[in-house]
């Protein structure tokens, strides 16, 4: 094996430790925030992640617009916008013109829920990422933006 191919298989195996680091905080940063969702919020992640999406849209998103953004299938996103409306946090808009559309979007008392538990997720992931100086947090960050990204995705 030349030095050339003894570097690329040594680069290789490094990304695959990061990206395995990486997952394992991932999971153990969703996990927390799951419990502290369900325990404080009797909540969801699934069901914050519609709010939010529905919070940076306040004039509402069509369901299909929703579950592009949330990379999940129309069915998952329906479930959840149905007890967000039984429970008063979202509402449902005929779009004129086309009956098989529905806009979604948060009501005032969404909003208001949404405001209290977002407050709180970002007080949550403080809390799980204290041992992350703002500078690190800030190289981090830049250093994932050079990872590639679907072109399609907001960041």
């Amino acid at each position: 094996m030349t030095a050339q191919q003894l570097r690329q298989e040594s680069l290789s195996k490094e990304r695959l430790r990061l990206w395995l680091r990486m997952l394992r905080v991932t999971r153990q940063v969703e996990a927390a925030l799951r419990e502290k969702l369900r325990l404080e919020f009797d909540s969801t992640l699934p069901r914050f992640d519609v709010m939010a999406a529905l919070y940076r849209d306040r004039e509402g998103l069509k369901m299909n617009e929703l579950s592009k953004r949330l990379r999940v299938s129309n069915g998952n996103v329906t479930g959840i916008v149905d007890r967000l409306a039984d429970d008063g946090l979202v509402e449902r808009i005929a779009i004129e013109g086309d009956r098989r559309a529905t806009l979604v979007r948060l009501t005032s008392a969404g909003c208001d829920a949404f405001t209290v538990m977002a407050q709180a997720h970002e007080s949550w992931v403080d809390d799980l990422l204290e041992g992350v100086s703002e500078e690190d947090a800030h190289h981090i960050g830049e250093l994932l933006h050079r990872l590639p990204a679907d072109k399609g995705e907001q960041q």
